[in-house]
């Protein structure tokens, strides 16, 4: 699953808007068109919204679906700040009401009555200096993290469990809302969470062993160690550095292969026999494209390398020395002591429903498998003390390498692991990981000494959320 990383991109065909300086809005058409809009969208009513809809720009009907889910993932926009407005197009910075995220939104509409709107773009941005979250002390934080956590779960917007660390010592741990709803068990501190793409961090740090070793270079094609593999000119044109970086052109999993044969695909090698034909989708190195694939990949040649199933190398290798004792990636099947059930809404309207459907036969190199928040913590720690790599190999694997241009501010992919630099010059380096029913992040913050990690058994963006509200409030120092 892809990181999350906000860029929101809402085809309001038919939602112009613009506003003034504070978000007055100007008495212009675009503006008008615009108020009208936001107040539809604001109110998270459907029929209010569709209404707007079918008498604007009856093409957008069909989109009401996105619309609805849009408003309920944000929870609608606070008008901040106009850049710029004229008579049909406008550009303003919003906020959205359910996180410190903001956005810059673009419209353009028709020069003519009724004034229909040509295209909209919703970006998310750093914040301007101006509405910077201001840092808070170690204690505030603490107390804001608490508050924030009792209302959203009240609110049944979280489900999970949260862990800050200072100088690798926690500081606040909790745990709110059901591991499993029909039985009323609740999430505790034990939780057993499903990370999704977290687990790219333990294959990444696998591989970087290996490299360790002088048993894998990251330079040579990845044939090199799978020299069996279908697509020949793949295998000899993708670097494990570009595997490592998602800068290989390899492609994902999901899509109508995967949900066909979601619970055949046993095996890192199923997955080679189902994908291992197809060829790279843009020239190697030349861009950044999100891919598990080549982590798909990573994992096989992991298991091909050092002799030993994957699953049991980063068992091992990873888990075992970091003492991460709740961390794991059994098949469904396999009943798991204190593993929560994932839950989803496919229509916000509607009451959660388990995930049990989507999840694949096991967890793979790219992601999958399930942890807890002390085991993230215990993770970070030994990759800070040296004790999963050498300080060289650690700061070639968590430093970044390539701009993914999909976030705002600075953030670059490193090796299984995204480096973020704060506006104010806080940086972080992790990973975070989603699926219906699942989300979870991972940052540690060398410079400040901070490690926070957040699980949650609910649709995404639930812990991302959190984890954004404590890194955006964190003393620097």
């Amino acid at each position: 699953m892809k990181i999350r990383t906000l860029i929101l991109v809402f085809a309001l065909a038919a939602v112009p808007f613009c506003l003034r300086a504070q978000g007055q809005l100007p008495d212009t058409p675009v503006a008008k068109q615009f108020a009208a809009w936001l107040e539809a969208f604001n109110s998270g009513e459907r029929e209010r919204l569709l209404e707007f809809y079918q008498k604007n720009e009856p093409s957008r009907v069909k989109d009401i679906d996105g619309a609805m889910d849009f408003r309920e993932n944000t929870g609608g926009f606070v008008v901040k700040k106009v850049e710029e407005c004229g008579q049909t197009k406008c550009a303003v910075i919003v906020q959205e009401k359910k996180s410190d995220q903001f956005a810059r939104a673009t419209i353009e509409v028709e020069a003519a009555e009724p004034f229909v709107i040509k295209a909209v773009r919703v970006t998310a941005m750093e914040p301007p200096a101006e509405f910077a979250v201001p840092r808070m002390t170690q204690g505030e934080v603490v107390a804001a993290t608490r508050t924030k956590l009792e209302q959203t779960s009240a609110a049944d917007e979280f489900s999970g469990a949260v862990i800050i660390a200072k100088d690798q010592k926690p500081i606040f741990s909790g745990a709110y809302g059901m591991a499993d709803r029909e039985k009323k068990i609740p999430n505790t501190a034990d939780t057993k969470f499903r990370i999704g793409s977290m687990n790219k961090m333990f294959t990444a740090t696998a591989t970087m062993q290996l490299v360790q070793a002088g048993k894998i270079a990251l330079e040579k094609p990845f044939g090199t160690y799978l020299p069996d593999y279908p697509n020949k000119d793949m295998a000899s044109s993708v670097t494990i550095h570009q595997l490592l970086t998602h800068t290989g052109g390899t492609g994902d999993i999901f899509g109508p292969d995967f949900e066909k044969n979601r619970l055949e695909l046993k095996t890192l090698q199923d997955y080679v026999k189902l994908y291992g034909t197809r060829g790279v989708k843009f020239p190697p190195g030349s861009k950044w494209e999100y891919s598990n694939y080549g982590f798909l990949l990573l994992g096989v040649i992991v298991q091909r390398v050092s002799g030993q199933d994957y699953y049991e190398y980063v068992r091992n290798h990873i888990f075992k020395p970091a003492g991460m004792n709740s961390t794991d990636s059994l098949p469904e099947g396999v009943a798991v002591l204190n593993r929560s059930v994932g839950y989803m809404k496919e229509d916000p309207t509607k009451d959660w429903e388990s995930n049990t459907d989507t999840l694949p036969y096991r967890g793979t190199s790219a992601g999958g498998g399930y942890s807890t928040v002390g085991d993230l913590l215990a993770f970070a720690n030994a990759l800070e003390n040296y004790r999963l790599l050498d300080e060289a190999h650690t700061n070639l694997l968590v430093t970044g390498k390539v701009d993914t241009g999909d976030t705002p501010g600075g953030r670059k992919y490193a090796y299984g692991f995204a480096e973020t630099i704060s506006p104010d010059k806080v940086t972080c380096f992790g990973h975070g990981g989603g699926a219906p029913g699942m989300n979870g992040e991972l940052r540690i913050c060398k410079s400040s000494g901070y490690t926070v990690a957040v699980l949650a058994n609910i649709d995404p963006p639930a812990a991302s959320r959190i984890a954004g509200f404590i890194l955006n409030r964190l003393p620097k120092e």
